[in-house]
């Protein structure tokens, strides 16, 4: 990395070159970064090739997600692995808001309810997971703040048992009409954000010294300076907007053309491609011994979703939607959430993180994907 001129914050153009070439020698993944422009410039050229747009998409997405990872470690350098993971969770979930806006205002609600379903047990699971198994293969036993970690459990619960009451209420011998369902989904929504905005202030103001992060030895990169990362964080992040507005564009033809559902699309493939950057991120964080970081950004970006995001989504949706959205999931959607978040409570009762946890977390979320894969839910109504 290019050390900044003496007495100056900002580093000169000169060392700004050279922190980029060590990253590249560095992480090569970084040299895909070139299908960024592919894509955009394919896009205007060839807006109907909805099938290779829709793969070079995804293959754009993971050098941005690299530098957005390498950029956040930065700021939670100097932050502290709270605010880093908060600010790693906002960042990623972007994507996510930007896909979802997009398919709102199509008016695939399917698309958007099985994204948001696919986020928080993508977060939860396989996030979480893979950052015990990676975390656990390089370390015999890694340890967490646990404090914060059934803190965001219990605010994932809270989400969970919001998008459950909808769901109950139109099971019932008698359904309510759809306007009962719009206003209880639109005062719930109201009531998460409201959670969310207080939790965050209980988490970074009131009570920030229980979610300081445990102590660790491992080795660490040196950081990038300060406004190198906040540069990049705001130049990628819009990249990252631009790429994704491509891939919503061309992912339910692409889809069709390589036999998937769009249930599968929206819980499976759109969660995992929204998550990049926070994958990215977590996974180098659990290698490095940062368990904490990484069991922030995957449990404060599922909380993230269903406190904000989803409720967000159904506020939007009466401005932007062909009609309003409710918080109203299939069965099975709400079924796989709240085992997800049990799950999530369950690892984060020790405090403590091994491989073969990640190993059973993991299983958990392939039982998950492979049921979606061979038997789609049927659409809500």
């Amino acid at each position: 990395m290019g050390k900044l001129a003496e007495g100056s914050s900002i580093p000169p153009s000169s060392s700004v070159g050279k922190a980029i070439v060590d990253e590249v020698r560095q992480s090569p993944i970084l040299a895909l970064i070139i299908f960024v422009p592919v894509v955009i410039v394919l896009e205007r050229l060839t807006p109907d090739a909805h099938t290779l747009l829709f793969l070079l998409s995804v293959v754009a997405i993971i050098p941005l997600a690299a530098l957005l990872s390498r950029a956040t470690e930065a700021v939670a350098a100097k932050t502290g692995d709270a605010v880093g993971g908060l600010l790693n969770a906002t960042l990623g979930n972007l994507t996510e808001l930007v896909i979802s806006l997009a398919a709102l205002q199509a008016g695939q609600y399917l698309l958007v309810k099985a994204s948001i379903a696919g986020a928080i047990v993508t977060n939860t699971l396989f996030m979480l997971g893979g950052s015990f198994l990676l975390g656990g293969l390089k370390h015999h036993i890694q340890e967490f703040n646990r404090v914060n970690a059934r803190f965001q459990a219990c605010m994932l619960f809270l989400a969970t048992i919001a998008v459950l009451v909808p769901s109950l209420i139109s099971e019932v011998d008698q359904p309510p009409a759809p306007e009962v369902s719009q206003t209880l989904s639109l005062g719930l929504s109201i009531l998460l954000i409201v959670v969310y905005a207080l939790g965050m202030f209980f988490s970074l103001r009131t009570h920030k010294e229980l979610f300081a992060s445990v102590s660790h030895s491992g080795e660490e990169e040196k950081p990038w300076p300060m406004t190198l990362a906040l540069v990049l964080l705001v130049v990628v992040t819009l990249l990252v907007a631009l790429v994704s507005e491509i891939f919503v564009g061309s992912v339910q033809v692409a889809a069709e053309h390589l036999g998937m559902t769009p249930a599968f699309v929206g819980f499976i493939v759109v969660a995992l491609v929204g998550a990049a950057a926070e994958m990215t991120t977590a996974f180098s964080a659990a290698r490095a011994d940062r368990l904490d970081l990484s069991v922030g950004i995957a449990l404060g970006s599922s909380a993230q979703i269903a406190l904000f995001v989803a409720p967000l989504l159904v506020l939007v949706s009466y401005f932007i939607g062909p009609e309003p959205m409710t918080l109203q999931f299939w069965r099975g959607a709400v079924t796989m959430m709240i085992v997800a978040t049990l799950a999530a409570a369950f690892l984060s009762n020790g405090g403590r993180g091994t491989w073969y946890a990640g190993i059973m977390v993991l299983a958990l979320y392939g039982i998950f994907a492979f049921t979606l894969f061979v038997l789609p839910p049927a659409r809500p109504s």
